[in-house]
């Protein structure tokens, strides 16, 4: 495992998190802003009168209508995104990350439009008589690229394991062992048939499920979330302030949060802003293509709406939720992640202005303090040599050893900082990320203990819809690269991967997600690069054909 998470993590940072990503994914939604004169504004209320099928014509060809695909492809984006990831952008980048993943929203909506419009344009019929659509095609059938079509195709398939298996199921069952004490493993055994039963019925069971979970969940998680910002009022403007004062000078250090830069705020916000709504990955276009509509460009309307829901809607409530409640500053017991963790030679503190800029240098990687490399002497699971313990990013406080549940007397062995029996577990209290942040700050609120509930029940429902979502995604990619006949056996390895996942390592699942996001990104940011005239003229003649329609109407135009 420690050579896996070293591998994946040298790779991230050549590209998922590497500097020019954010730029390169923030530059194409500015580009098409300004190239078509700012759509997601104009054009936005008359998106809601699109998905509501007001415009639409008999014999449009498609398997679902415009509010089941937007419903499965918002079940895509609405997942661990919205709970965990907005809980982890804010542990990395402090309050100022929210921003950059509402701007990342902001500019993904006239993204997402682009890419749908073109995907739905040049999408095709598939073996079965279903529709298939996405980047894929628009690479082959109008850039004649086939080998970029493949690139994507490829990386879909593994994006959804990346994006739509892996994080999903670790986040679920995470969140229901932590919560209700269920073991991970029988989690993802019922998730994982629940899930075979789902997606082996292809899009239109998927699309007739979703149409129905995805609001339903919305509700359960807006009404779990007010509660804790009323619970919190008094800390609502204060967070609005942290959110934007905090943008050009980093966060400082508070509570156990050591402080971040401005450039982890940027690199987290952008990142997780995208993990969220997935505009520019070229997921969403897959679901789109399949709905039937008259034009390309009005189920790219449709689209507009995506980002904005999931991210500027769902996950600023969940931002507004763990800065007002407190909970993102706080150190929690908690039993630390192998690769969240390692022990320091010498004993550092937190409490002081000093002790707190000497940590927060080496959690940044400005500075490198020297890591324990040998024999630790325990006794009763508590460590009796002079070290430190960083975990999740902070110093760890009433450390404790054990093996098997059972307190830790001997020595246990260190090689650069990290435990070499895997085996061992360490526990303690120090700050949390990803869904169990949240969790935490669903406490804090009008429901108490009974806000952990509230969390578990909607990652269990986000997470599982995203699942479903991605399946079609990756069978999708596997009918353009290898016929119809190859999806039956992606979806027996999909469900199996799913629950192996459902015991795995988060931290790790959480650098696949990002590496397999930025390997499927990159191919659809060249491709609607390419096509931005054919894009622009797509745009006019919707309206041109809307206004010979539909003479009586007001465009946005």
């Amino acid at each position: 495992m420690r050579e896996l998470n070293n591998f994946l993590s040298t790779l991230d940072g050549f590209i998922g998190s590497s500097w020019w990503f954010p730029y390169a994914l923030l530059g194409t939604g500015l580009f098409f802003t300004i190239y078509l004169k700012f759509p997601q504004i104009r054009y936005f209320r008359f998106a809601f009168r699109v998905v509501r099928g007001k415009f639409d014509k008999e014999g449009n060809e498609g398997d679902t209508n415009h509010f089941q695909a937007l419903t499965t492809a918002l079940s895509g984006t609405v997942g661990t995104g919205n709970i965990a990831g907005v809980a982890l952008a804010v542990h990395i980048g402090g309050p100022a990350a929210v921003f950059w993943m509402l701007m990342t929203a902001a500019v993904g909506m006239c993204t997402k439009f682009v890419e749908v419009t073109l995907s739905h344009k040049y999408r095709q019929k598939a073996e079965d008589g279903t529709m298939a659509g996405g980047p894929m095609y628009y690479m082959k059938n109008k850039l004649n690229m086939g080998w970029l079509a493949a690139i994507f195709a490829g990386a879909t398939v593994l994006s959804s394991f990346g994006t739509g298996s892996l994080p999903q199921i670790n986040s679920i069952a995470d969140s229901l062992n932590a919560t209700f004490g269920f073991d991970e493993m029988i989690v993802g055994g019922v998730l994982a048939v629940l899930l075979g039963l789902v997606i082996i019925g292809g899009i239109k069971r998927i699309a007739a499920v979703t149409s129905r979970l995805v609001p339903a969940m919305a509700i359960i998680y807006f009404i779990g979330a007010f509660g804790v910002i009323f619970y919190n009022y008094e800390n609502i403007i204060p967070s609005f302030i942290a959110i934007f004062s905090d943008l050009f000078t980093g966060s400082a250090a508070t509570g156990g949060f050591l402080g971040a830069s401005i450039a982890f705020a940027f690199e987290k916000g952008v990142g997780r802003g995208l993990f969220s709504n997935e505009a520019g990955q070229g997921s969403a276009p897959i679901a789109h293509s399949a709905a039937k509509a008259n034009q390309p460009m009005s189920e790219g309307l449709v689209a507009i709406l995506e980002p904005f829901i999931d991210t500027i809607v769902i996950c600023s409530i969940t931002a507004l939720v763990l800065l007002s409640s407190g909970v993102w500053k706080e150190k929690f017991n908690n039993e630390f992640d192998y690769v969240d963790m390692v022990v320091l030679d010498g004993t550092y503190t937190d409490t002081t202005d000093d002790g707190k800029a000497q940590l927060a240098a080496h959690i940044s990687g400005k500075e490198t303090l020297p890591l324990f490399d040998g024999a630790l002497e325990v006794e009763n699971g508590v460590i009796q040599d002079a070290v430190s313990v960083i975990n999740a990013r902070s110093l760890a406080e009433n450390v404790r050893v054990k093996n098997n549940g059972e307190l830790v007397t001997g020595t246990v062995n260190i090689i650069n900082g990290k435990p070499e029996d895997l085996l061992l577990t360490f526990e303690g209290k120090s700050l949390v990320h990803s869904s169990p942040l949240t969790a935490e700050a669903f406490t804090r609120s009008f429901f108490g203990e009974g806000g952990k509930y509230i969390v578990s029940i909607g990652l269990l429902l986000f997470a599982f819809s995203t699942a479903i979502s991605w399946s079609y995604y990756g069978d999708r990619a596997m009918t353009y690269l290898f016929g119809t006949k190859s999806v039956k056996y992606y979806r027996l390895v999909y469900v199996v991967a799913f629950f192996i996942a459902s015991f795995a390592d988060t931290t790790i699942i959480w650098t696949l997600s990002a590496i397999a996001i930025a390997v499927m990104t990159l191919p659809n940011l060249f491709g609607i690069l390419m096509l931005h005239k054919d894009m622009k003229n797509t745009v006019s003649d919707y309206w041109s054909k809307f206004k010979a329609d539909f003479p009586d109407e007001k465009t946005p135009e």
